[in-house]
């Protein structure tokens, strides 16, 4: 197969990136974190103290914001913004922005504009279900809720943030919760997607099990 589509969905902290990150280089795929494409969109309406809440401010402002992926590193408007994009204060407000349907548009067809005629994984909460619902392959990952926050606090601490550990399994629960339904493409695992629990698995037993699926469906 020339050209496909591998759809890694799944909650905040279930390991997607860091998955996916690895995947592309060992398969030699395109790899597209639409969860920093939504990260960037919410860090500029921090940056412009935009009230998100009522959604034609951010309507208005949508054409003046300008999302790339260059070299792995986060373009927004020209600006490396890998490290800003992952901050709490950015986490906090990612789920209610991701919600609004003009910024789902926008960045679904910024998504699929991309991955035209490549071989691409793609890691987000609708890929299979969305923006890919043909994808040649769909993972869904899952996480125990604290294994995530626990996971959130120490990607933390390596970026020299310290969180509590019961703020960040709060916040988690409740973005899990605005996820799974908001109205415009909520969480949700595709009918024909593969669920892999990584719970008690650490990185390299998760990429290998995805790994072990896609020689499995795709071959490579």
């Amino acid at each position: 197969m020339k050209n496909y589509i591998i759809a890694l969905d799944g909650p905040a902290g279930s390991g997607k990136s860091t998955i996916a990150k690895i995947i592309a280089k060992d398969f030699n795929l395109t790899y597209l974190d639409t969860g920093a494409m939504y990260r960037m969109v919410a860090l500029y309406m921090l940056e412009n103290n935009i009230a998100f809440e009522n959604i034609k401010n951010v309507e208005n402002v949508l054409d003046n914001i300008k999302v790339d992926i260059i070299n792995d590193k986060f373009i927004l408007n020209d600006e490396d913004v890998s490290l800003k994009i992952r901050t709490p204060e950015v986490t906090k407000i990612v789920s209610p922005i991701s919600a609004i349907k003009a910024v789902r548009t926008k960045l679904v067809d910024l998504q699929r504009e991309i991955s035209k005629g490549k071989k691409v994984i793609l890691d987000g909460r609708d890929i299979g279900t969305v923006v890919f619902p043909n994808a040649d392959l769909k993972v869904f990952l899952v996480a125990s809720p604290e294994e995530r926050a626990k996971r959130r606090v120490n990607d933390y601490a390596s970026k020299g943030i310290q969180e509590d550990f019961q703020t960040v399994l709060k916040d988690i629960l409740e973005r899990d919760h605005i996820d799974s339904t908001r109205k415009e493409s909520p969480l949700k695992k595709a009918d024909d997607a593969i669920e892999v629990d990584t719970s008690f698995l650490n990185i390299e037993e998760s990429v290998k099990a995805i790994s072990d699926l896609i020689k499995d469906k795709i071959g490579g």
